[in-house]
């Protein structure tokens, strides 16, 4: 886990990352103190690779109206110190691009969640299909095709600011039932046209938004792409479309496949347990010849790095564990005697 990962002109000191968790704290998609200290504090905890929440590449592309956001040139700034300070102290900055689809426009979990009526400052989500999430929501308004086209100008937007700001790496957010995973999914997408029916159609916009946000990012810096690689649901996407969609985006300059699952539907059955998720890393890695990252239950420096030495992945995300140990990535150095990369302001408490 403390051996170094090449991938394209970037260099990560270790495989360890901070998968990107939603924080529900902005103002009109803007960044703030809590970002940078947040983000910044897992950079000194010694991750390799620390990612922004979901950044919603349009204002109604927000899951909440307390999203973080790449819409507009004004949130560069403040996002740019974040980059900055996180490569300061030998880290990647990356950041999750991101479209909320028909989980859109809802309260903040401590608010109870929930969609926000139009009448209270909500909006009306886009989908696929004009179907919601919850039985109890309105429906979503289905897409055209001239508007799936313009997703994909409004990632390839957002790649550019991203740049601009300093990160290093960009991941495309096809997961957890958002707005590209709609598409995928035969449980939310019911188009009759070159977007829905085969799985060829659904994963058609997948394919351009790839294709669209490497025409901005450059060569020498990864592309990633998270997938929820089942549904858990008899009909839905399956493990084998997403071998098979990790086969078609490399080829279009995805280099890693970002491997969570879930999220299509409200009610469904996951068999929860430690690396629940590890299978769907292994075989992608193994039948797309494609890098993955693990990701969902990791707690422990012994179990990441047996994740990594079996090569089931090639990176590990850490997520509520970075929330309960920021210095997850000092710790789990010094529980494999691996050498501990400090800074030199908490030395005293990391003695060599």
């Amino acid at each position: 886990m403390f051996t170094p990962l090449t991938i394209r002109g970037l260099t990560l000191r270790n495989r360890i990352g901070v998968s990107p968790m939603c924080q529900y704290s902005c103002e009109d998609g803007f960044a703030t103190d809590w970002h940078l200290v947040h983000l910044g504090s897992r950079a000194i905890g010694g991750a390799a690779l620390v990612f922004t929440e979901a950044t919603a590449v349009a204002a109604r592309a927000r899951i909440s109206p307390a999203d973080l956001g790449i819409w507009k040139d004004e949130h560069i700034a403040p996002l740019a110190r974040i980059a900055a300070f996180l490569k300061e102290h030998g880290s990647a900055p990356g950041i999750q691009l991101a479209h909320a689809g028909r989980k859109a426009s809802t309260r903040r979990p401590w608010e109870g969640g929930g969609q926000i009526p139009v009448s209270e400052g909500g909006w009306q989500p886009d989908a696929p299909s004009p179907v919601p999430f919850r039985m109890e929501d309105p429906p979503p308004r289905e897409l055209s095709r001239e508007e799936i086209c313009a997703v994909a100008d409004a990632f390839r937007a957002a790649a550019q600011r991203a740049l601009e700001a300093g990160f290093q790496v960009v991941e495309i957010h096809g997961a957890h039932g958002y707005l590209l995973h709609e598409f995928l999914s035969p449980l939310s997408n019911f188009r009759k046209d070159d977007y829905g029916g085969s799985s060829e159609n659904r994963i058609r916009i997948v394919r351009e938004v790839a294709a669209a946000v490497r025409t901005v990012w450059p060569e020498n810096l990864p592309l990633f792409l998270r997938i929820s690689c089942s549904d858990w649901v008899e009909g839905g996407w399956t493990i084998e479309e997403s071998v098979e969609l990790a086969r078609c985006v490399k080829p279009l300059g995805v280099d890693l496949i970002d491997c969570s699952s879930g999220g299509s539907v409200p009610t469904l059955s996951i068999p929860f347990a430690p690396g629940y998720q590890v299978p769907f890393a292994e075989r992608i890695r193994r039948e797309a010849g494609i890098l993955t990252a693990a990701v969902g239950l990791i707690t422990t420096a012994q179990q990441a790095d047996t994740i990594v030495r079996a090569g089931s992945s090639d990176l590990v995300l850490l997520a509520r564990e970075f929330l309960r140990d920021p210095y997850f990535g000092l710790h789990a150095a010094q529980a494999l005697g691996a050498p501990v990369d400090v800074a030199i302001q908490y030395g005293r408490a990391f003695p060599k």
